[in-house]
């Protein structure tokens, strides 16, 4: 069965206004309003996109700073006739969030509490605040606001409320419609109305009650024909708050509140200006139990018995997504814990209550349930809380790992929400798979068993042949969804992929009243036009994001040829057995660049504002352009030629990259493996390639060349520290801040005031490995080396001292350098030349085994990371597998017993800071279990995220208030209200932060235990 889309033959919302239109838009606003008016190209392709698959470029966009800006800005667009869209964290699956319009984006300014009543439990809020953002505001008062969707650290309540979200324990709490008391918002004609119970209704709003009242009286046999029975029903409008059709109705009374109907509506009939929300009572008690599955129908039959458990969750993850989830360092440790052998899926069963005594025999009775359906030992049991929440934190982060996968295929999302009563999930889940292979391809599967809605996304490459084969998955999915009486559209609403199946779903007399409700509240049709009402093809291959060869515009790549090696993302993956082509051979005309790009799927992760390290100038700025998806998306539009032929080395791209501080955080934290440190060095060696070096970066890059010569005469280096008006002039010449100390320099540097006897020539560190002794190399860094040598020493006598025979490696003149200056100032065959050297003379030491332990963790990390991309071969990854930091180094050899050395108490307590590099490698927990050796140490973790120097950025003029901003947002207020603690901080440019900004010493751990050896 075809369907076919409403007679239109350009949906509205997907054409752009004039252009005489729009520019008298953004001269109206500038003038008219406070907010941030975004038009140019660069900032509108920000913007074009979600997490769908779809673009359309927007008219522009405002970033509002008062509710005045955004009634004007709707009375402008009103007079232009241009379109008003919406926008939260722009984290839709669907493409409700893209369209040729006027973008309004809540989330910068729109984001407060305005009324918290906890005894009625009840908050009202603005639609730009963050889901983890409001529960953190609620925890200390005991409650929470329970639709935990998986995006609760980038969601907005706004954007929820505009799909009608769900979450996880919906089966105990319901969908975002059951949780909203009232909201107010404006009307397209400008009117400010409130929504409410209808007893409680002003005239404009009981006039729309009324309208909406008698359509569902007019539609009522249709309704009960036609309507999904299922609680997963987001499709279309909530007509039905007047003749309930849920399994569970929207209010515990049966009343009716007008709220509902702007809930799942996408933004199509009104612009919220605030909502109220029903609180939930925080669970004092959670337990978990896993249940690991031999087959993914197994799973999917036992989800109907498991809820007559009573649970608040029961969520799958398959087979796909754990293997993902174990290939991925930042998940693999915790995915381990849940699992029994090789499982092909397994069920997340979460009870929750008041006492954790009252919750351990439902495990009991999962295990005893389990052993009745042939399946005895198949729960890992989880009381502990910590486990818990690690677990929960790969499940939220199921939809961004799927995404994970390389080459051009993607899981592709237009059924991924269909939802069927759960007697019939196992036959649905079985059918559609049948369905998959069909057309050659397979779904991933995740999310909500406990309500029948799983997130399926076949896999399908969208450049190619992917529009035929989603048309025709579709089409045979809707008849299996009609067959198991479910809902087409089960949680993350309609948009572009879903909008032309509402009347497939439910038929074109309630279409048609949609229509009617549309035209009541909307009849300018104003907001969001093309959603929900009269859209477009979900195929239309015009609006994809990779716009197919058959499209107007294809999508199409800008030839490069990259200075890193791309080419492990330049590849070809079989989407049923996810097997890869070799590196290179995926045809990407820039060696794999784009594609790596491309992995941004826009999910927003890179919003959330946790202990995580991404994005430190986003949490600063809020600004999209300072993002990490911000950045992929202008580096995509460039690399496609979408900005331009020159677009890639613009000034216009080089100020979207200004602030990405290289601190690698998208590189751990980003689920589809986005690595936009690296990336920015590809772009710096292109944009200065054509543009040139200025002083400043030969300065800084080439700091390791003239280091040791200049050490030599400290007391002329430090000039500009001491004569009054040098840190002036230097601001001038060089752009570094005039507000910042330079790092002092010294004539007693590692290389000249070292001992020599401390350690070994090269050949005898390699014989006595051969024997069994214990050997490390030490790599003393620049910036140790010649800067706080004190450091290098203290590690050596540290190593020494537990029986460690030591090298270390030099050069005449010199010393050997990693490359780190040259990468950050884009100059990559001269990093190359030096990490090259460097290589080479550690290549002996590595093949021997002999660890290479380093004190700087962006230096010796660039040996695990950048130094494998420079082309240098085989004889990096040597190095590479033997490259340690201290700390790990340490903690290895003591978790081996080979490291002992007598330590005595602090005294004091321990607060650390990592080094964003640390992070990024996992490298915290090793410098944590360093600390505890030391006795009646008890460290604590500043969460923090970047400091803010991150090299040079936090000296240069153009950055220091963006670098203090980072440092503030939790670091010196934690060092400053520790007073007496000793403060631990492996970077360089962290400790310079923290002596800055807080006139605190902190040391390196190699100093801490140096000053604590008996």
């Amino acid at each position: 069965m075809r369907i076919e889309p409403a007679s239109h033959l350009q949906p509205a919302g997907t054409v752009l206004p004039p252009n005489e239109t729009c520019e008298a838009l953004a001269r109206r606003l500038a003038a008219e309003t406070e907010g941030e008016v975004l038009f140019d190209a660069a900032s509108r392709g920000r913007y074009a996109t979600d997490a769908s698959i779809y673009q359309i470029m927007p008219a522009g966009v405002l970033v509002p700073k008062t509710e005045r800006d955004i009634a004007t800005a709707i009375d402008i667009a009103r007079d232009l006739n241009v379109p008003v869209l919406a926008r939260g964290g722009g984290t839709s699956q669907c493409g409700q969030t893209t369209g040729a319009a006027l973008v309004i984006d809540n989330s910068k300014h729109f984001r407060r509490v305005l009324d918290l009543d906890v005894e009625a439990r009840r908050a009202t809020v603005e639609p730009g605040i963050v889901l983890d953002h409001l529960n953190a505001r609620l925890k200390p008062h005991g409650l929470w606001f329970p639709v935990d969707v998986s995006t609760s650290a980038q969601a907005t309540l706004g954007g929820m409320a505009g799909n009608n979200s769900c979450g996880s324990r919906s089966i105990a709490y319901g969908n975002m419609v059951h949780n909203v008391a009232g909201a107010s918002a404006w009307l397209s004609d400008g009117e400010l109305v409130d929504f409410g119970p209808v007893s409680e209704l002003g005239a404009r709003a009981s006039g729309i009650a009324l309208h909406v009242q008698q359509l569902a009286r007019q539609h009522r046999h249709e309704i009960a024909e036609r309507w999904p029975k299922v609680m997963r029903r987001v499709a279309g409008y909530n007509l039905d708050i007047f003749d309930n059709q849920s399994e569970k109705p929207y209010t515990a009374d049966g009343s009716v509140n007008l709220a509902h109907l702007l809930i799942g509506a996408e933004g199509t009939l009104a612009y919220t200006r605030s909502l109220t929300l029903k609180l939930a009572e925080l669970p004092r008690a959670k337990v978990l139990g896993i249940v690991n599955f031999p087959s993914f129908h197994a799973a999917m039959d036992a989800a109907q018995h498991i809820v007559k458990l009573g649970p608040t969750a029961v969520e799958l993850v398959d087979r796909t997504m754990i293997e993902l989830s174990l290939a991925n360092p930042a998940f693999k440790s915790t995915v381990e814990t849940a699992l029994i052998g090789r499982p092909a899926a397994i069920l997340l069963v979460e009870f929750s209550g008041s006492e954790k005594a009252w919750l351990l025999p439902k495990l009991k009775d999962l295990a005893d349930l389990m052993g009745d359906l042939g399946l005895r030992g198949s729960v890992v049991q989880m009381p502990d809380d910590a486990v818990q929440k690690n677990l929960w934190e790969v499940r939220k982060a199921g939809l961004n790992i799927m995404m994970s996968l390389k080459g051009d295929g993607k899981p592709v999302s237009f059924i991924e929400d269909c939802a069927v009563p759960l007697e019939h999930l196992a036959e649905y889940t079985d059918g559609l798979t049948a369905v998959f292979a069909k057309h050659g391809t397979r779904g991933t599967w995740y999310a909500h068993a406990s309500v029948g809605t799983l997130h399926v996304r076949p896999i399908l490459d969208m450049r190619t042949d992917g529009a035929a084969k989603m048309r025709a998955i579709a089409e045979e999915a809707s008849e299996l969804v009609r067959k198991y009486k479910g809902a087409f559209s089960g949680e993350h609403g309609d948009g572009l992929c879903r909008g032309e199946w509402i009347e497939w779903q439910f038929g074109p007399a309630i279409n048609e009243a949609f229509r009617a409700i549309k035209n009541k509240l909307d009849p300018l049709n104003l907001f969001n036009p093309g959603k929900i009402i009269d859209a477009p093809k979900m195929d239309d291959g015009a609006l994809f994001r990779f716009a197919p060869p058959s499209a107007p515009r294809p999508y199409k790549r800008i030839p490069l040829v990259p200075v890193l090696d791309w080419s492990a993302w330049n590849v070809q993956a079989d989407p049923v057995t996810e097997e890869t082509t070799a590196p290179g051979t995926g045809g990407d005309v820039s060696g794999g660049f784009a594609k790596a790009v491309e992995m941004c799927n826009n999910n927003g992760h890179c919003r959330k504002f946790d202990a995580g390290t991404m994005c430190p100038s986003y949490r600063v700025t809020r600004d999209e352009k300072h993002l990490t998806r911000g950045r992929a998306n202008t580096l995509r539009l460039a690399v496609s030629g979408q900005l331009g032929p020159e677009a890639f080395t613009s000034e216009a791209m080089y100020e979207t990259m200004d602030l990405c501080v290289g601190c690698k955080g998208c590189k751990r934290d980003c689920p589809t493996g986005v690595d936009m440190a690296k990336m920015k060095i590809e772009f710096l060696a292109h944009y200065k390639k054509k543009h040139g070096h200025t002083l400043k970066d030969r300065l800084i890059a080439r700091l390791p060349d003239y280091a040791h010569a200049a050490s030599r005469f400290p007391w002329l280096m430090n000039l500009r520290n001491s004569v009054p008006g040098a840190a002036w002039l230097g601001e001038r010449l060089l752009g570094l801040s005039a507000k910042r100390s330079l790092p002092a320099w010294r004539s007693d540097t590692f290389w000249r005031a070292g001992d020599a006897s401390m350690f070994v020539n090269r050949d005898m560190a390699i014989a006595a490995a051969c024997v069994g002794r214990k050997v490390a190399v030490l790599f003393v860094d620049t910036f140790n080396g010649t800067f706080e040598s004190e450091n290098a020493f203290a590690a050596a006598r540290v190593l020494k001292a537990a029986g460690y025979m030591l090298h270390t490696v030099e050069k005449d003149g010199g010393h050997h350098c990693c490359g780190r200056t040259y990468l950050a100032n884009g100059m990559v065959d001269e990093a190359k030349a030096r990490a090259g050297a460097l290589v080479d003379a550690l290549l002996p030491l590595a093949e021997a085994g002999i660890a290479i332990v380093g004190l700087e963790p962006s230096c010796l990390l660039t040996l695990r990371d950048e130094t494998l991309v420079m082309g240098l071969g085989a004889k990096a990854e040597t190095v590479a597998k033997e490259a340690l930091l201290f700390e790990e180094f340490i903690a290895r050899e003591a978790k081996a017993g080979r490291f002992k050395l007598g330590l005595k108490p602090a005294g004091k307590p321990i607060l650390l800071h990592g080094h964003c590099h640390q992070k990024a490698f996992g490298a915290v927990s090793p410098i944590l279990d360093v600390l505890r050796l030391i006795p009646d140490a008890k460290p604590e973790l500043i969460e923090s995220s970047c400091c803010g120097m991150a090299g040079s950025f936090g000296y240069e003029a153009s950055h220091y208030e963006v670098s203090m901003q980072m440092a503030e947002a939790s670091l010196l207020p934690a060092v400053r209200k520790n007073p007496d603690a000793i403060i631990v901080a492996d970077g360089t440019s962290c400790r310079h932060q923290i002596a800055d900004g807080a006139q605190r010493e902190a040391v390196h751990v190699a100093r801490l235990l140096d000053a604590l050896r008996g």
